[in-house]
C-alpha cells in the first residue's frame, strides 16, 4: 500500500506541472498572438475614407465650398443660372484687390490703366467709360449683405485658373504662379486627413502627380491636391525633395504706364495761401541751383461734394517754365470742415474731384499733379487708392505727371497702400519729416538720419526705387522746456541760426542723429534745436544714390539758405 501511494502521488504531480506547462504555454501564445495583432493593427494604414461634405463643412446645398490655391476658405461661393459667384471679399483679398464696391451708389467699378467700367448689380452690361458693353451673364449680385462676382469677369483681368468640381461641388481657383514649392508622387498612395496612417484618407493620388507643398513634418508632409483637397502624404511616397517651381502663363497683365523724367528730380513745394502769393515766386525762387519741378500749394478739397478751390495762375505757370522748372499743383485735405472720407467714399464726389482736378491742370497749363492729403483715416483708405486709380486715368490720357505724397512709413499707415501707389502712380514721395512734431512727448529731431533712412528702405521695399522721392524739411523745431512743460515752434534755417547766434550757443555734432545740436537756458526756459542745414542734408542726400531713388523735394520754399541749392543739386549729381 505505501508503494502505490506513492507512485500515484508523483504521477498526479507531474500531470499538475503538465497541465501547469500547457497553461503557460498557452498564454504566451495568447500574448505573441495578442501582440501579432496589436503590432499589425498599429501599423497597418487605415482605409477608412472621410465623408467629402463634412471635409468642406457643406450645410447648405447652395453654397460651394471655395479652394484658393493651398487655402480653403471659411467663405462659400454660389451657383446660380450655371455661373459661379465668388464673395468680392475673397476676390479682393486673394485675387485682384482692384475691384472696387461702392454700397453708397450701390455699384462695381473696376479700373484698368485705360478705363473705369461701372457694373450694377443684377446686370449683364455694364459701362467702360462712355461704352456700354455686354457680358455673357451676370457680373455680380447681392445675397443679403455679401456682394458676390461671376468668376469668368474676375478671370478676364487676372491671371488665374478655375475648375468647379462635382461630389461634392466645389471649386478650385489657383493664382499663384511662380515660386510655388511641390512634390511628386512615386508611387500610387492617399492623401489622409492628418499626418498618419490611421488618419482618414481624403483622396487618392497617382504616381507621377505634383502636389503643392505647404508644410514639412519629415515623414509626412501636408500638400494640396489638383482636386482642392488639403492633407498630408507619406514622405516615403514622394520622389526626392521638393523642387521650386515657375508655372508658364499666357496672360498678359495690364501695363500701368508711367511718365518719368530722364533726370533726378528736385522739386520744392511753394506754400500759397493767396492769389497774392503767387507773385513772389520770382523773388523766392531766384537762388534755386537745380530745381526742375515746383509745386505750389494750389488746390483743396472745399466740400463734400468733391469740389476744389483754386489759387492757380497762368502767369506763375508761364515764369515757371521760362526759369525751366515745371509746375505740379498740389491738392491738399487741410479744411477741418470738409471729410475727406465723404468725398472719396462716394464715386459721385470723387469723380468731380477727379475731373475738377485734370481741367484745372490742362486749363493752367500745368505738368503734373501732386496730391497731398494726410491723415487719413483707415476706413479712407480703399476709396483714397480708388481715387489714385481713377486719377491715374486721366492723368496718363493727358500727360500729366501723377505723384503722391506719404508719410514715413509706420504700422498705423499701411492703409495708405504704397505698393499699389507704385503700381499707378509715377512718383511715390516720401515726407521725410516730423519725426517730432508739434505737441510730442519728447524734444527731439524733427527728421533723424536712421528714421529717414527707414522710411527709405520700407518704401522701396514695395515700391520700384525709380519711383520714390525722398522730401527733406528746410525747418527744424526750437523745443522749450518751462515748468514741466514741452512746446516747440517750427522755423526756417535762417531763423534757427539766429537764435543760435543771439544765444551764444555752441552747437556740436549728434552722430545719432547726423545734425548738429544745441542747447541753451535763457533763465526762465530750457531751449533745444536740433538743426536742419547743409550737414545734415548733405547726408540725406547720400540716401538718393545709396538707394537709387528717383530724386528729391523740399519743403518748403523760402525756409532755406540759398546755400542749400548747391546741396541738393550736388547730392543729384
Amino acid at each position: 500500500m505505501p508503494y502505490n501511494r506513492s507512485r500515484r502521488t508523483r504521477r498526479n504531480r507531474k500531470q499538475r506541472l503538465n497541465q501547469i506547462l500547457i497553461v503557460a504555454l498557452l498564454i504566451i501564445l495568447f500574448g505573441i498572438v495578442g501582440m501579432a495583432v496589436h503590432l499589425i493593427q498599429k501599423y497597418t494604414p487605415t482605409k477608412e475614407r472621410m465623408d467629402s461634405s463634412a471635409y468642406y463643412g457643406i450645410t447648405n446645398e447652395e453654397e460651394i465650398p471655395l479652394i484658393f490655391g493651398t487655402e480653403i476658405l471659411e467663405t462659400t461661393g454660389r451657383l446660380a443660372d450655371g455661373e459661379i459667384y465668388v464673395p468680392l471679399e475673397a476676390v479682393n483679398s486673394y485675387l485682384n484687390k482692384r475691384f472696387y464696391w461702392d454700397a453708397n451708389e450701390n455699384i462695381l467699378i473696376y479700373t484698368t490703366p485705360t478705363e473705369k467700367m461701372i457694373i450694377t448689380p443684377e446686370s449683364d452690361t455694364y459701362m467702360a467709360g462712355e461704352e456700354k458693353r455686354k457680358a455673357d451673364g451676370w457680373i455680380c449680385r447681392a445675397l443679403g449683405d455679401i456682394l458676390y462676382i461671376n468668376i469668368s469677369f474676375v478671370k478676364q483681368f487676372t491671371d488665374i485658373e478655375y475648375t468647379l468640381l462635382e461630389e461634392p461641388s466645389r471649386l478650385v481657383v489657383q493664382y499663384q504662379w511662380s515660386g510655388v514649392q511641390v512634390v511628386k508622387v512615386k508611387e500610387d498612395t492617399q492623401v489622409r486627413y492628418r499626418g498618419g496612417i490611421k488618419s482618414e484618407i481624403l483622396t487618392d493620388v497617382a504616381e507621377g502627380a505634383v502636389l503643392r507643398m505647404i508644410d514639412d513634418l519629415d515623414d509626412w508632409k501636408c500638400v494640396a491636391t489638383e482636386d482642392g483637397y488639403i492633407g498630408y502624404i507619406k514622405t516615403s511616397k514622394l520622389e526626392g525633395a521638393q523642387e521650386t517651381q515657375n508655372f508658364e502663363r499666357e496672360f498678359q497683365a495690364p501695363e500701368y504706364t508711367r511718365i518719368s523724367r530722364e533726370y533726378p528730380i528736385n522739386l520744392t513745394w511753394h506754400q500759397v495761401s493767396n492769389m497774392d502769393a503767387n507773385d513772389a515766386m520770382h523773388v523766392l525762387a531766384k537762388n534755386t541751383q537745380g530745381v526742375n519741378v515746383i509745386s505750389p500749394t494750389w488746390f483743396s478739397l472745399a466740400d463734400n461734394q468733391g469740389h476744389i478751390t483754386s489759387l492757380a495762375s497762368v502767369e506763375y505757370v508761364q515764369e515757371a517754365h521760362a526759369k525751366g522748372m515745371e509746375v505740379w499743383g498740389l491738392v491738399s485735405n487741410f479744411d477741418e470742415n470738409v471729410s475727406t472720407f465723404e468725398v472719396l467714399s462716394h464715386t459721385a464726389s470723387r469723380t468731380k474731384l477727379v475731373n475738377s482736378l485734370v481741367q484745372a491742370a490742362r486749363q493752367y497749363g500745368l505738368d503734373g499733379v501732386n496730391v497731398d492729403l494726410e491723415n487719413l483715416s483707415e476706413d479712407t483708405g480703399p476709396h483714397f487708392i480708388q481715387f489714385l486709380r481713377e486719377l491715374s486715368i486721366l492723368c496718363r490720357l493727358h500727360q500729366l505727371v501723377l505723384s503722391v505724397d506719404n508719410p514715413v512709413p509706420q504700422e498705423f499707415t499701411e492703409h495708405y497702400a504704397r505698393q499699389e501707389q507704385g503700381e499707378i502712380v509715377d512718383y511715390v514721395i516720401i515726407m521725410g519729416y516730423d519725426e517730432n512734431y508739434a505737441g510730442s512727448p519728447t524734444a527731439g529731431s524733427v527728421a533723424s538720419y536712421p528714421w529717414v533712412k527707414q522710411g527709405v528702405e520700407d518704401t522701396v521695399a514695395v515700391v520700384p526705387a525709380e519711383k520714390v522721392i525722398n522730401a527733406v524739411p528746410f525747418y527744424t523745431r526750437i523745443w522749450k522746456t518751462q515748468a514741466g512743460s514741452l512746446t516747440s515752434e517750427a522755423v526756417g534755417m535762417q531763423d534757427a541760426a539766429r537764435v543760435m547766434k543771439e544765444h551764444g550757443v555752441t552747437t556740436y555734432w549728434d552722430k545719432d542723429a547726423c545734425q548738429n545740436y544745441g542747447e541753451y537756458d535763457d533763465g526762465e526756459a530750457f531751449y533745444q534745436v536740433w538743426l536742419e542745414d547743409e550737414e545734415s542734408l548733405g547726408v540725406k542726400m547720400g540716401l538718393v544714390k545709396d538707394y537709387g531713388l528717383a530724386g528729391v523735394a523740399s519743403w518748403r520754399l523760402g525756409f532755406e539758405r540759398k546755400t542749400i541749392w548747391k546741396v541738393l543739386r550736388d547730392g543729384l549729381e
